[in-house]
């Protein structure tokens, strides 16, 4: 209902964050220039043809880079070098955790790590899924970027306390909640490359030309209170790292 009356509006260029935002602006109009600030895999949910030609009337920033599942894994070694099993908490509603599962799996069995996933569609399901997580013998737990996570954040990071499950998040604000460890795009950032595309937009330029780039700025958040409690120890050059601690 919103994208249509985006349509009815007649504006100049649509800007989204997530993949299902995109994809719902995209089925309402295929002229009306899209500009993405963050978004799982555009070329896996079928909203570009590549990064380098999108070819329609989608362009913008990714949310992820070619390695951060890679770098996500890392520093779950680095904090849990005796971990054993990784599950991955994600949204079966969302069209592009099917990549992102894969993409964590791949990197978690190169890790030596086995794999598993629990699944949340709705918010009544978060208690469930991370309590199967726990109970199934998970050593750390992947949470995917997703909008229905983000909302119920505070939930999500009490829950894995609750279970004493080492949990890494997308953003430092499950970090600020009582969460372990984030890592994940900045996302002013995200937002000032989106504006350079409209503006670039709004000067003639077509979004089928606009090649997408890949954020390029990652912080890293660590909760030292929450890694107290649930018995993890952060290496010092971890530490050193961070953009925020919370003591």
């Amino acid at each position: 209902q919103l994208a249509r009356e985006l349509i009815e509006d007649k504006v100049d260029v649509i800007v989204v964050g997530g993949t299902r935002v995109a994809l719902t602006a995209k089925k309402a109009t295929s002229t009306i220039p899209i500009v993405v600030a963050g978004a799982g895999d555009l070329v896996e949910t079928g909203l570009i043809k590549s990064f380098m030609y999108p070819g329609g009337n989608v362009t913008g920033v990714a949310r992820l880079s070619a390695d951060f599942f890679d770098d996500r894994l890392k520093l779950i070694k680095q904090i849990l070098p005796k971990a054993s099993q990784l599950n991955a908490l994600a949204n079966p509603n969302n069209p592009g955790h099917r990549r992102s599962l894969k993409d964590a799996e791949l990197g978690a069995r190169s890790s030596g790590l086995t794999f598993q996933s629990v699944s949340a569609g709705t918010s009544s399901e978060l208690d469930s899924a991370i309590g199967r997580a726990s109970k199934g013998g998970a050593s750390a737990l992947l949470v995917i970027t997703d909008a229905m996570f983000s909302s119920n954040l505070g939930r999500i990071a009490q829950l894995a306390l609750k279970h004493r499950l080492p949990a890494i998040y997308d953003r430092s604000a499950f970090v600020e909640a009582g969460g372990l460890l984030s890592y994940g795009a900045n996302l002013a950032e995200l937002s000032r490359r989106a504006a350079e595309y409209v503006d670039q937009i709004f000067k003639g330029a077509k979004p089928e030309d606009l090649t997408l780039v890949q954020p390029t700025k990652f912080d890293l958040s660590i909760n030292l209170k929450t890694a107290q409690q649930i018995g993890v120890t952060i290496p010092p050059n971890l530490l050193a790292r961070a953009d925020q601690i919370i003591k």
